[in-house]
């Protein structure tokens, strides 16, 4: 399957961006992309140009993980050069990054899980939770895979299949989430029609989930992309350039999307420097 694009999009960007944690590189140009039950294989062929190697009655799913239909390049543009040199330098050095459209539930439990830790020890505990309870599936290349486990099965687990997977005290939180979803306390579907500050509120009441971690849960799982996480690397960048205040009136409705550029593009911005030290 041929995608031809119109509009930015890099898939070694996306993957990079700290937003998606069963993305797995296969050769310098393919992705084998896990979301859900379902998986495919992604190959960046040029800039705008994507072959999908997956089930074909799965299209149109993933054209709406990739977020397809909203025009980032104009998003982009919208940024002035003159006004803000540091949020414009970013989005065009990170411009191919998108939003993706994950699963609300696996993106409440993966950011859970995402407290305190660096990306390789995430992806490491949603493999082993997807080992341990998720279905087992055969993708199109013949390799298995497990999807992500169902509340149902998570709440099923004991504490110790819980440390098993690496979770340390999250093993609490995780399991409190799944039990919430599963007793009806928190009803995913009905989240995904409430206005990104009602959404927040009642994600906030999970044990385990702060303000930075709501606000991950509604960026990449509820789509919220005025929102506007607040981790140890914005706010350095908040703190270096923004002295005077982030513009966060300014930028909305898109302040989500603004923020995935600074954080890629500081985080890049501290490696480079790391080399030239070493």
């Amino acid at each position: 399957m041929k995608l031809i694009l119109n509009d930015d999009f890099s898939a070694e960007k996306i993957a990079n961006s700290g937003q998606c944690f069963r993305w797995d590189k296969i050769t310098e140009t393919v992705w084998r992309i896990i979301s859900g039950e379902r998986c495919v294989y992604l190959k960046q062929t040029g800039e705008q140009e994507l072959e999908l190697h997956g089930k074909a009655e799965d299209l149109d799913y993933w054209k709406n993980y990739f977020d397809l239909q909203t025009d980032y390049q104009s998003i982009r543009k919208k940024i002035h050069k003159a006004r803000d040199p540091f949020l414009y330098a970013a989005a065009e050095h990170q411009k191919g990054i998108r939003i993706l459209r994950q699963e609300l539930w696996e993106m409440l439990i993966t950011f859970i899980i995402s407290q305190n830790r660096n990306i390789p020890a995430i992806k490491k505990s949603v493999e082993l939770l997807s080992e341990t309870c998720g279905n087992k599936h055969t993708d199109i290349r013949g390799v298995e895979y497990y999807g992500f486990p169902y509340p149902e099965a998570i709440a099923a687990l004991g504490e110790e299949d819980l440390k098993a997977c690496k979770l340390g005290y999250r093993s609490t939180y995780i399991q409190k989430a799944a039990a919430a979803v599963c007793d009806g306390s928190l009803n995913l579907e009905a989240l995904k029609g409430e206005e990104e500050e009602s959404a927040r509120e009642q994600l906030l009441h999970l044990t385990g989930v702060g303000n930075k971690v709501a606000n991950c849960i509604s960026l990449f799982g509820l789509h919220h992309v005025n929102a506007f996480p607040i981790d140890v690397w914005i706010r350095r960048i908040l703190e270096e350039y923004y002295p005077g205040g982030y513009p966060y009136e300014l930028y909305t409705p898109y302040n989500g999307i603004y923020q995935q550029y600074m954080f890629a593009y500081y985080r890049y911005l501290h490696a480079e420097q790391r080399k030239q030290k070493e």
